[in-house]
C-alpha cells in the first residue's frame, strides 16, 4: 500500500549517499555498501533509483534486505520494476511477490505482458495467486482494485486484551501494515461492526468487543464504488481507512488513507493534464529527472495536432468573408478582442461545472437547475461584457454601427461560450467520458470557430457598407 510512486516529494537525500554508494560498489565493498542503505529510506532510496545505471541497480536491490527490497520495490517505477524482474532469479522474485501488499501486487500484474504475467504467477504461493487473480477481475479503480486483502478480523465475543494481541500478532507476522481500526466479523465474514484503534487501546482489557463497537453501515464501502464515490467517502466522514463489502455485506478488504491520497493525486494530475490537452499517462506525473524527449512528444502531440486540425476551420471562416474584410477593415481590430473574451468566459464555466461533476455538486438530477443558474449568469453577463466592447469599440473607431456589432457579437458570443462551457461537461459525462477532456482548450476552439460566424453575420445585417 506505499503510495506516489517515485514523485520526489522531498529533497533528494539519496544524491546526497551517492558518491559515497558508487565508490563503494566499484571497490566492491558490499558490507559498508549495506550499512549506508540501511541508514536510508526506502522511499528515498527508490526516488534516487534514476541516478543509479542498471547494473548498479541490480546489485543495489540485491544488497537489500528482503524488507526493505519489497518496500522500494513496491515504490519503483513499472518499468524499473519489470526490469528487476527480468533479471532477479527465481528464488529472488518469488520472495519480492510474495512479500508484497496485495494491492501493490495485483498493480504490478495488471501491467504486465500475458506471457510474465502467467510465470510470475507460478512463482507465487497458491494463497497469494488466487488473490491476485481475484484482485484482477475488479475494475479498475474501483473498491475492488484499490484495497488490501490484508486485513485483521476480530469476533464480538474476543475481550479488547485478546483483540489486541491478534492485531500484534497479525503485525508482528507482516499480515498487515497499516491499522487505524479493528473490523468485526462473524464467523461468515459478515461485517459486523468496527472498533477504532485509540478506542481499543483506551477499553478495559476485559472489556467485550460487542461492548465498544461501533456500526459500519456508514463507513463500509461497495465493492463496485468507483474512484470518486471513495474519494469523497473518505472526505465526508473524515477516515483513515474504510472496509469494503460485497452485496450481501462481507468483508472483502480494507482501503486506507495512503491509497486515497495516491488516488486523489493521480486523478488531479490527469485531469490537470488533460485541461492542457495533453496525454494523461493514467494520471502520472511528468518527472523531469528522468523524462525523454521522445516521452514529452508522446504526451503531447497528440491533442496539439488534434486541435489544430480543428482550428484550420478558423482559417476557413476567415477565407470566407474575405470580401468584408477587405471592404471594413476595422472589424479586424476587434477580433482578438472578442474571441479571447469568448474563450475565458466559457472555460471559466466549463471548468466550474466539472468540478461539480467530481464532488457530486452537479448531477443529472439537478442538472437543469444548474443550468438554469448559469444560463441566467450568461445574459448578465452577455449585456455586462457587451456594454464595455461597445463603449471601447466606439472610441477606437466613433463609428456607431461598428460599435453596434462588436457589442451585440460580444452578448452573443458569451451566450454561445457560457452555453458550451455548461453542455460539453455534461455531455461527456453521459456518454461516459471523463470531462475534463473538453474542458479549455477545445471550448475555446468552439467559440472561435462560431463567434466568428456570428461575428460576420452581424456586420452584414448593421454595418452599410456590407449591405450593398
Amino acid at each position: 500500500m506505499n503510495t506516489l510512486k517515485n514523485q520526489n516529494r522531498k529533497p533528494d537525500v539519496f544524491a546526497l549517499f551517492l558518491p559515497e554508494i558508487k565508490e563503494l560498489i566499484s571497490k566492491r565493498n558490499f558490507t559498508e555498501l549495506k550499512d549506508i542503505l540501511r541508514k536510508i529510506n526506502s522511499m528515498d532510496i527508490a526516488a534516487g533509483w534514476f541516478h543509479l545505471n542498471p547494473q548498479e541497480r541490480l546489485l543495489v536491490f540485491k544488497i537489500l534486505g528482503q524488507k526493505k527490497a519489497v518496500e522500494v520495490f513496491e515504490d519503483l517505477r513499472f518499468e524499473d520494476q519489470l526490469y528487476l524482474l527480468t533479471n532477479l532469479n527465481s528464488d529472488e522474485i518469488s520472495n519480492v511477490l510474495n512479500e508484497m501488499a496485495p494491492d501493490e501486487r495485483s498493480k504490478l500484474f495488471k501491467d504486465l505482458p500475458d506471457k510474465k504475467m502467467r510465470k510470475f504467477l507460478n512463482l507465487l504461493k497458491a494463497e497469494e495467486a488466487n488473490n491476485v487473480k481475484r484482485l484482477l477481475t475488479y475494475k479498475e479503480n474501483t473498491a475492488g482494485s484499490l484495497m488490501t486483502t490484508d486485513v485483521v478480523e476480530i469476533k464480538k465475543e474476543m475481550t479488547a486484551r485478546k483483540a489486541l494481541l491478534t492485531l500484534q500478532e497479525n503485525l508482528t507476522m507482516g499480515y498487515t501494515k497499516d491499522v487505524y481500526s479493528a473490523y468485526v466479523t462473524d464467523d461468515n465474514h459478515m461485517l459486523i461492526g468496527a472498533i477504532n484503534l485509540q478506542t481499543l487501546l483506551k477499553a478495559p482489557q476485559d472489556m467485550l468487543i460487542k461492548d465498544v463497537l461501533s456500526s459500519a453501515d456508514e463507513v463500509k464501502i461497495p465493492i463496485d464504488s468507483d474512484k470518486r464515490e471513495i474519494a469523497n467517502h473518505f472526505s465526508k466522514y473524515d477516515l483513515l481507512d474504510a472496509p469494503v463489502v460485497d452485496k450481501q455485506g462481507r468483508l472483502l478488504g480494507v482501503i486506507t488513507i495512503d491509497d486515497v491520497v495516491d488516488l486523489i493525486e493521480r486523478q488531479a494530475t490527469r485531469d490537470i493534464y488533460e485541461v492542457g490537452k495533453m496525454s494523461s499517462g493514467g494520471g502520472e506525473i511528468i518527472n523531469y529527472k528522468t523524462a525523454s524527449v521522445t516521452e514529452l512528444i508522446r504526451r503531447r502531440a497528440g491533442w496539439l495536432i488534434a486541435l489544430l486540425i480543428f482550428d484550420f476551420l478558423t482559417g476557413t471562416v476567415l477565407k470566407s468573408f474575405e470580401a468584408t474584410l477587405s471592404a471594413v477593415v476595422a472589424l479586424t481590430f476587434f477580433i482578438p478582442m472578442l474571441l479571447d473574451t469568448g474563450g475565458n468566459a466559457g472555460a471559466q464555466t466549463s471548468i466550474t461545472i466539472i468540478r461539480g461533476l467530481a464532488t457530486g455538486d452537479v448531477t443529472f438530477k439537478n442538472a437543469w437547475k444548474v443550468a438554469k443558474l448559469e444560463l441566467v449568469t450568461a445574459l448578465l453577463m452577455a449585456v455586462i461584457v457587451g456594454g464595455v466592447a461597445l463603449g471601447r469599440a466606439f472610441l477606437l473607431q466613433k463609428e456607431f454601427f461598428i460599435s453596434l456589432v462588436v457589442g451585440i457579437t460580444m452578448c452573443l458570443i458569451t451566450l454561445v461560450a457560457i452555453s458550451t462551457g455548461i453542455a460539453l461537461p455534461l455531455l461527456s459525462k453521459k456518454m461516459g467520458l471523463d470531462p475534463a477532456v473538453l474542458a479549455g482548450p477545445i471550448t475555446t476552439s468552439v467559440v472561435d470557430v462560431v463567434g466568428l460566424i456570428i461575428y460576420f453575420k452581424i456586420a452584414q445585417l448593421f454595418v452599410p457598407a456590407l449591405r450593398l
